[in-house]
């Protein structure tokens, strides 16, 4: 039985001729831009010179890498092979690693005052990443700002969490709460490496899979597949926001979020504000902006304890 019927060979054969003519394109044509007249038969050619969006590669680990001053023992093959994937997957997931590159011209030079005044290692600003893309996220565990502190942790270290204020989400003094954490695991631990590992399971969870597994280095260790992959993430970011171009991310200076530090001053409150809005407005700023600057304000008001004084960040 002919299971090809009169209908369906006239379709194939139009088919057939479509990808003959169209398959005909030549490269060069296929790089042309067409705008589309007031008719079918007004078409414009715009010959443009864009280079192909991309190239994709595979990873090659050219050179030998560190974090913190420790060397990564690359001659593992196991280590190699994680490193390569989170070069991989985050050389590749272009949204986030844009906006990472973005942000990090603004962010960096504060982050990086601190980890120097508390004589932590420059790398540990790339845990910030990894943590929250340099941003003021929440997770549903209740880790919240760029270190993803837990409430607790937060509160051990000095920062205050209530109805109005979340200091988590305050970037200088949610770096030296981090730091000193960070500080921590690495007296606890002995590597800076192991402190980055403590940092992402927590201290308990680390000294528990130390003792049972019988091994005191991070590299050497089993846990789940995030704290697996943990320090190799941060690796990776700090490869490619160092080096972008490596990676095919051609994004400028001037393309880049500009530092907040030379157009905001620090007011001192001493005093409760019974509204924000119109603290703003006294500043000549609206309400979102001084939100968007001073993220750990949660509500429009704040109230100032006896003995207490905050500083709001304002425009010149």
């Amino acid at each position: 039985m002919n299971i090809f019927s009169r209908p369906v060979l006239y379709s194939l054969g139009v088919l057939t001729t479509l990808v003959l003519v169209y398959g005909y394109i030549s490269p060069m044509d296929a790089n042309k831009d067409t705008v589309q007249g007031e008719s079918d038969d007004h078409i414009k050619i715009v010959t443009t010179n864009h280079a192909l969006p991309q190239q994709i590669r595979a990873v090659y680990l050219y050179k030998d890498f560190t974090f913190a001053g420790e060397k990564v023992p690359l001659e593992i093959e196991d280590v190699r092979e994680r490193l390569e994937r989170e070069l991989t997957v985050n050389s590749y997931y272009h949204s986030s690693t844009i906006l990472n590159i973005k942000r990090s011209q603004r962010f960096f030079p504060v982050i990086d005052k601190i980890l120097t005044q508390r004589n932590i290692p420059l790398d540990f600003k790339y845990v910030a990443v990894a943590e929250s893309n340099l941003d003021n996220v929440g997770s549903p565990a209740g880790a919240k700002g760029f270190w993803q502190l837990m409430p607790a942790v937060a509160r051990s270290y000095g920062l205050i969490i209530n109805n109005e204020i979340d200091e988590r989400y305050h970037l200088e003094k949610s770096t030296v709460a981090a730091t000193k954490l960070i500080q921590n695991y690495k007296d606890k631990f002995g590597s800076w490496s192991n402190a980055a590992g403590a940092y992402n399971i927590g201290e308990g969870n680390f000294r528990r899979e130390s003792r049972l597994q019988k091994e005191s280095d991070y590299y050497h260790m089993n846990f789940g597949s995030e704290t697996n992959r943990y320090l190799f993430r941060v690796l990776a970011l700090k490869e490619i926001l160092s080096t972008p171009d490596r990676f095919g991310f051609d994004i400028t200076t001037s393309e880049r979020y500009q530092p907040w530090t030379e157009k905001l001053k620090l007011v001192p409150v001493t005093k409760s504000i019974p509204s924000l809005a119109d603290f703003a407005h006294q500043h000549n700023m609206s309400y979102r902006e001084l939100k968007v600057y001073n993220p750990w304000l949660l509500t429009n008001r704040l109230t100032v304890g006896s003995g207490q004084s905050f500083e709001i960040a304002v425009l010149k």
